[in-house]
C-alpha cells in the first residue's frame, strides 16, 4: 500500500500500525530501546509525514523542506520506522543494523542521518534547536518551510523547553509548531503533570503559543491540528496530544514498567500479531515548496588593526572583528546574551540587525537557536559572559554530537575581572571547553591576535571558543601578526634563556613584566604567548622546554584542574625530553572575592611577583633578593 496527501485516514492507520510494529521489530532485534515511547506518537507520525511535512525524502538538502526534529530522541525506533517507510532506509537496515556497533542508526538520532538535523536524547534539546531552524526560516533564509518538534512530556520539565517557547513568541516564529506527545508516564512513573491537557495548555498560551488540545490517537483530530500550523504567520503552535504509553498491544498499554525496555520475542510477537502483522506500507508526502534563501549582498571592508602599545581589551576586539566580518560575509549571524553591551557584540546589533539575535538570559537557547540557524549553513557566532556559559553546556556538548559548527566567546573571564566577585568570574571555561569533542579553544592575549582569531574562527569546523577579558591591556603584535591554530607565539627568548614561562591572556602581560624584572637581575626567560590552548602548540612547548633545562612555569587566570596549565603538561608527559623537567604551575587554586584587578592577581599567585618568585625557585637561587 502506498499513501499519498489524498490518502483516507482509514489507510493512514495502516501506516500508524506499521510504524508500531516496526518499532517493536528494530527494538527486539538490539536488545534495547525504547518502543513504547514511540507507540505513543505513532498515529501524529503517520499523519504528518503523510499530508503535513513537505519533504523530498530523496533530497534532504532540498532548500525549501520542512523540518521534522525528534526532541524526544528515545523514540528513536519510530523516527527510524518513518524513515522506512519514506524509503529513506531499507527494512533490512531497521532490523539488522539498529542500535549496532558503527551503524548510523544510533540509539538517539544524529546527523550521521542525512535527514537527522541535530542530535537529541539529551532531553529539552530538539524544540530549542528547533527555533534556531525556524529563525533562520523567517528572517535569514526567507523561505516557507516549517519546522515541527516532537516533544515528550517528560522533558516539559525542562526550563529551556519553555526559554524555547518563550523566544519562539517573541520573535514570532508562526512556521514552529511543537507536538507534545503527553503519554503520562516517564522512565519511573507518572510525570509531574501527568494528562493534565489544561494545565500544558495554559503554560503554552501564557509564554505565547497558540495550542490545540487534542486525543493524540484520533487521526482526524490530529489532522485538523496539524493543518493549523502556520495559520497565524506571527505565533508558535503547540499540539498538545494526549496519548497512550505502549499505545496498540493491550498488554503493555499505560504500564509504568515497559519504560526503554524492548519487548522481548513471545511478547513482541504478540504485540505485531495483536497489531494486524507486519505491512509493506509506503508513503509518499507532499513535496517542499520551491526556492532558494534570500541571503544579503557582502559590502566588504578590511578587519580592524591597532597600534602596538594601545590598550584594547580583547572583548572590544571581538566586537570590531565580528563586526568586520559581517560586513564582508552574509552567512555570518551573531546572537548574545543580553551582555551584547560588554561583549561588543553591540557593535554588529547596530550595523546588520537582521541578522543579529537577542537571546537575552537564555543562555541554554543562545546555544540552540546556534545550533539550529548553523544547521542552515549560517556562520554562527554566540558570546556571553565566560561564566555562563557553564550553564548551557550540555548544548554545547550536544553541539558537538550534531557535528555543527559553533562559535563561541566568553567574555570577563578570570579574577582579571575585580569586584564583581567570583559568581561573575569564569574559572572553569577552559576546562569546560577543553573536554568537548573535537573543540577548538583559543585565548588571546591582545586586541590583534583576538581580531585574527576571530577569522581564524569563521573558518574552523565544530566547535571553538575565544575567551575573552575585561581590561584593556597593551597591543603586543602588529595588523601583520598572523595567528594559525595551533600556534604559539615566543615573546622572550635568547641562547641564555634558564626557564620556560607558559601563559595567555592577562597572565601573558604579567609574565612579560616578571620576565623584565628577572633581566635586571641577569636571568634570561623564554616567554610563551600560548593563544591556541586547544590544539597547543605541542612541538613549541616541548622544544622550549628543552632549551631551558626542562624547567617550565605555567601561569593562568583560571583554576589548575583542565586549564592552560593541564594543557602543557599533558603535552610535556607525552614527550621525550632529554632531561628531568622541572613544572610549577601557577593558577587560581582558592576561592577568590571581591576586589582589584592587582589584588586579585597577586592573592591568587599569578602576578609578576608570583611568577617571579617560581621561576627563582626553579633555579634554586634567590636572584635579585
Amino acid at each position: 500500500m502506498k499513501i499519498t496527501p489524498e490518502s483516507a485516514l482509514s489507510d493512514i492507520s495502516e501506516l500508524a500500525a506499521q510504524l508500531r510494529v516496526d518499532s517493536i521489530r528494530s527494538s527486539t532485534a538490539a536488545g534495547s530501546g525504547h518502543p513504547t515511547s514511540s507507540m505513543s506518537a505513532a498515529d501524529v507520525l503517520a499523519v504528518l509525514i503523510s499530508r503535513h511535512l513537505r519533504y523530498d525524502w530523496q533530497d534532504p538538502g532540498a532548500e525549501a523542506s520542512d523540518h521534522l526534529i525528534f526532541s524526544k530522541g528515545h523514540a528513536s525506533p519510530l523516527l527510524y520506522a518513518v524513515f522506512k517507510a519514506a524509503g529513506a532506509i531499507d527494512d533490512d537496515e531497521l532490523i539488522s543494523t539498529y542500535r549496532r556497533f558503527g551503524a548510523r542508526l544510533q540509539g538517539h538520532p544524529t546527523p550521521a542521518l542525512p535527514w537527522v538535523d541535530v542530535a537529541t536524547g539529551s532531553l529539552g534539546q530538539g524544540l530549542p534547536d528547533a527555533v534556531g531552524v525556524a529563525l533562520a526560516g523567517r528572517y535569514l533564509d526567507k523561505l516557507p518551510y516549517r519546522v515541527w518538534a516532537l516533544c515528550g512530556d517528560s522533558e516539559l520539565a525542562e526550563g529551556s523547553i519553555w526559554e524555547a517557547l518563550d523566544k519562539a513568541a517573541y520573535y514570532k516564529l508562526g512556521n514552529l509548531t511543537a507536538i507534545f506527545d503527553v503519554n503520562r508516564l516517564g522512565q519511573r512513573g507518572e510525570t509531574d503533570l501527568g494528562w493534565d491537557v489544561e494545565a500544558y495548555r495554559r503554560r503554552a498560551e501564557a509564554f505565547g503559543a497558540r495550542t490545540a488540545v487534542i486525543d493524540g490517537h484520533d487521526l482526524a483530530a490530529i489532522d485538523e491540528a496539524l493543518g493549523q500550523a502556520g495559520a497565524d504567520p506571527e505565533r508558535p503552535l503547540v499540539i498538545i496530544a494526549k496519548t497512550v504509553k505502549g499505545k496498540g498491544f493491550s498488554k503493555v498499554e499505560d504500564s509504568p514498567d515497559w519504560h526503554g525496555k524492548p519487548l522481548p520475542e513471545d511478547l513482541a510477537s504478540e504485540a505485531i500479531a495483536e497489531l494486524g502483522g507486519e505491512r509493506d506500507v509506503t508513503v509518499e508526502g507532499p513535496k517542499p515548496p520551491g526556492g532558494s534563501p534570500q541571503r544579503a549582498a557582502a559590502s566588504g571592508g578590511d578587519g580592524p588593526t591597532y597600534e602596538v602599545g594601545d590598550k584594547v581589551p580583547t572583548r572590544k576586539a571581538y566586537g570590531d572583528a565580528l563586526l568586520a566580518l559581517g560586513r564582508r560575509d552574509p552567512l555570518v549571524v551573531a546572537l548574545d546574551a543580553e551582555v551584547s553591551n560588554s561583549t561588543h557584540s553591540d557593535e554588529f546589533a547596530k550595523e546588520l540587525p537582521e541578522r543579529f539575535f537577542e537571546m537575552f538570559i537564555a543562555e541554554q537557547q543562545m546555544v540552540a537557536a546556534a545550533t539550529g540557524i548553523a544547521v542552515r549553513g549560517y556562520t554562527v557566532f554566540a558570546s556571553t559572559f565566560a561564566a555562563f556559559l557553564t550553564r548551557a553546556y550540555d548544548f554545547i556538548r550536544m553541539g558537538a554530537i550534531s557535528g555543527a559548527d559553533l562559535r563561541l566567546a566568553g567574555s570577563h573571564a578570570g579574577v582579571e575581572i575585580g569586584p564583581d566577585g567570583p559568581s561573575q568570574m569564569a574559572l572553569e571555561d577552559l576546562a569546560m571547553m577543553r573536554a568537548v569533542h573535537g573543540s577548538t579553544v583559543l585565548y588571546p592575549s591582545d586586541a590583534t591576535s583576538a581580531a585574527a582569531l576571530v577569522e581564524e574562527m569563521s573558518r574552523t569546523p565544530g566547535i571553538s571558543y575565544l575567551r575573552t577579558t575585561r581590561g584593556g591591556y597593551p597591543v603586543l603584535y602588529p595588523a601583520s601578526e598572523r595567528f594559525p591554530l595551533g600556534g604559539s607565539k615566543t615573546l622572550r627568548s635568547s641562547d641564555a634563556d634558564r626557564v620556560t614561562v607558559v601563559a595567555a591572556g592577562v597572565t601573558l602581560h604579567q609574565a612579560l613584566a616578571a620576565a623584565d624584572r628577572l633581566a635586571e637581575d641577569g636571568v634570561a626567560v623564554r616567554v610563551i604567548d600560548a593563544y591556541s590552548v586547544k590544539p597547543l602548540d605541542e612541538a613549541g612547548v616541548v622544544a622550549a622546554a628543552e632549551a631551558t633545562g626542562g624547567r617550565v612555569v605555567t601561569v593562568e587566570d583560571h583554576h589548575p584542574e583542565g586549564g592552560l596549565g593541564s594543557a602543557v603538561a599533558d603535552a610535556l608527559a607525552a614527550s621525550d625530553l632529554d632531561q628531568p623537567l622541572r613544572l610549577r604551575r601557577l593558577a587560581v587554586s582558592g576561592m577568590p572575592g571581591s576586589g582589584t584587578t592587582d589584588e586579585l592577581l597577586g592573592w591568587a599567585g599569578i602576578d609578576a611577583a608570583a611568577i617571579t618568585a617560581a621561576v627563582r625557585e626553579l633555579l634554586g637561587a634567590t636572584v635579585g633578593a
